[in-house]
């Protein structure tokens, strides 16, 4: 490919968290300059689980212009071309009445955990899921860490999500554990598949997904294994702009 064309045939979307910052960190320099090069060869996206305010507060407030997607809660919330695309609403599709039937459940489910600590906002509410803190997402950077290896031992995360598996069957609700100290609740297949829908009419040959949680039960999942992606594993944000590198500029 000449240094001048851009493969407008050809998308790479991006997990946000351990892929393009650390978690919950301030995209670096290094790695915003990275994507702006890569914006001149093929089309780039974002997608991430998070709210858009917290992907602007990590990727900057200019987000939706520098990059030609991004997809917030995993797709939910969606800009296409610096244009919003669409908005879904998990209240509207699931109901009032089994929203409540699960947030009472997994407060009392809360009540119960004994941790270390505990902070506050261990249920936000957003447009396309809940997302369920057992220590509480207003802890600190370093509470988050603790709470993480913590969690590595203990599995706090998971056997809650078990537990809720349980009580809910049926009900089309998905689960997925991401980042350090939270997981998502949403309706079946609104993980982020659900943004695949929204660029495939794009007509793409060629998708690449790029995120660090692609096992079973993480995040990153279902789109890194979705037959429509060609799914890269990264550790780090470093390791995403040497597949980069590699892929696209070699």
């Amino acid at each position: 490919m000449a240094q001048h064309e851009k493969d407008t045939s050809t998308l790479c979307l991006f997990d946000v968290d351990g892929t393009l910052t650390a978690a919950r960190q301030k995209v670096t320099p290094s790695m915003t300059e990275f994507l702006t090069r890569l914006k001149q060869r093929v089309r780039v996206g974002v997608v991430g689980g998070s709210d858009l305010v917290k992907i602007k507060e990590q990727l900057g407030d200019n987000v939706i212009e520098k990059v030609d997607y991004v997809f917030a809660e995993n797709g939910l919330v969606a800009y296409r071309y610096g244009e919003l695309h669409s908005i879904q609403s998990i209240q509207a599709y699931l109901g009032e009445e089994l929203l409540q039937d699960f947030i009472n459940f997994s407060l009392n489910y809360l009540a119960k955990i004994k941790l270390p600590k505990k902070r506050g906002t261990f249920i936000e509410f957003r447009n396309g899921m809940l997302n369920v803190s057992p220590i509480g997402r207003s802890c600190s950077q370093q509470e988050r860490i603790e709470f993480f290896e913590l969690d590595k031992k203990e599995h706090i995360r998971e056997k809650f999500v078990s537990v809720l598996q349980k009580e809910f069957a049926g009900k089309g609700l998905a689960f997925s554990i991401g980042g350090q100290i939270s997981f998502d609740v949403f309706p079946e297949g609104w993980d982020k598949r659900y943004c695949l829908g929204i660029v495939e009419q794009d007509t793409y040959q060629t998708i690449h997904f790029f995120g660090d949680k692609t096992s079973p039960g993480g995040n990153d999942y279902e789109i890194f294994a979705d037959p429509r992606t060609v799914g890269h594993v990264v550790a780090s944000p470093d390791d995403t702009q040497r597949i980069c590198q590699e892929l696209f500029f070699s």
